[in-house]
């Protein structure tokens, strides 16, 4: 790939999400690096996406406009497109099932923020359990004349459910067994009893099983067909009367009008939540105000060192792939051959693991 002509050359819209991915990427002599804008509306900037052969696409869906989501209409005008990097664990802008029939080899950077967001989901365990948000808005009334009114429980011997044990998970976990002596549960179907247990938890069949037993209810799992609306009305029905729901996970998973409404019968005491249906949500949600919820926007993740992480594994999945190497966290291996094809037609050369 010595000539200018045959770099391998990928683009992304505006910005990265931290400077590591172009800094990586300006080492690498294969990859060249194309800053797309809408300076000159959204077709021009697709145009220039047409001639790309790997594509860096923004994570969150409200963050990314519509035609630049990677779908069937997207990639059928999109013929060297042979690799998409989501930039960040998330993949909802980016349908995997459109990928593998294009022959589109799809990456995430999975584990790279998984400390961030482990830390941020604890926290929120934490400032729930001890009542900040309920306390700070009395104060701000000055309310708060009676502390015995803001009594707290403890984080420490608690039960605290886990929905998905992957790798923000298994840190979660981690975190709750070190600092916290918790028993934790895990709802994964996707995982065996033996390897959740060397992950830090007990494995539990059922959701309802877990809402049940559960103290503290979080939530780590991607958003799918599967987990859409997971946590509805029954789900909250069935957590133990007085428990806390967190999520960290994606907006969508849990409904937020039945959370509303549970939080107003007093059956869930309190939410912590980092993910919306629409983000950033309307500034009047009912949820924005209610009094036992502590609300941020889609930033768990969004820390100096889990930013630079994670770019910098993008910028590293480009340049293995360049170099014909299949790069780690792929979305879906059952393309891979079907890319190995395209991917000797377009650049001579074979790809291999």
């Amino acid at each position: 790939m010595s000539a200018a002509s045959d770099r391998f050359r990928l683009a992304y819209l505006i910005r990265v999400p931290h400077p590591t991915f172009l800094e990586t990427a300006a080492k690498d002599p294969a990859l060249e690096v194309v800053r797309m804008t809408l300076d000159d509306g959204e077709e021009a900037a697709l145009k220039i996406l047409e001639t790309c052969q790997g594509y860096y696409v923004k994570a969150s869906r409200d963050e990314l406009p519509k035609p630049f989501h990677v779908n069937d209409a997207l990639l059928a005008r999109l013929p060297n497109l042979l690799m998409a990097a989501s930039q960040g664990a998330g993949y909802d802008t980016i349908d995997p099932g459109a990928c593998t029939r294009a022959g589109v080899l799809l990456v995430n950077q999975a584990g790279g923020n998984a400390e961030a967001v482990a830390e941020h989901a604890v926290g929120m365990m934490l400032a729930l359990l001890k009542r900040f948000p309920e306390c700070h808005a009395a104060m701000r009334e000055g309310r708060a004349h009676k502390r015995e009114e803001f009594m707290g429980r403890n984080l420490y011997g608690k039960t605290v459910g886990l929905v998905g044990i992957g790798n923000v998970g298994t840190r979660t976990a981690a975190i709750l067994n070190a600092a916290f002596h918790c028993r934790v549960l895990a709802y994964d179907p996707y995982v065996d009893a033996a390897t959740v247990s060397d992950r830090g938890a007990e494995k539990i069949d059922s959701l309802r099983e877990l809402c049940a037993q559960s103290d503290i209810v979080s939530l780590h799992c991607p958003l799918t067909p599967e987990s859409r609306a997971m946590m509805a009305a029954d789900s909250f029905a069935a957590m133990k009367p007085g428990s806390v729901l967190v999520t960290t996970a994606r907006g969508s998973i849990h409904d937020e009008g039945a959370l509303l409404a549970a939080l107003q019968k007093g059956h869930i005491a309190a939410a912590g939540l980092d993910v919306w249906e629409q983000e950033p949500p309307p500034k009047d949600h009912p949820l924005l105000s209610h009094p036992a919820v502590i609300c941020t926007q889609h930033t768990a993740g969004v820390t100096h060192e889990s930013r630079a992480m994670i770019t910098r594994i993008a910028a590293e999945a480009f340049s293995s792939f360049a170099a014909g190497r299949f790069p780690p966290r792929i979305i879906n291996p059952e393309v891979k051959a079907r890319v190995a094809e395209r991917y000797k037609a377009a650049l001579g050369r074979p790809i291999t693991d």
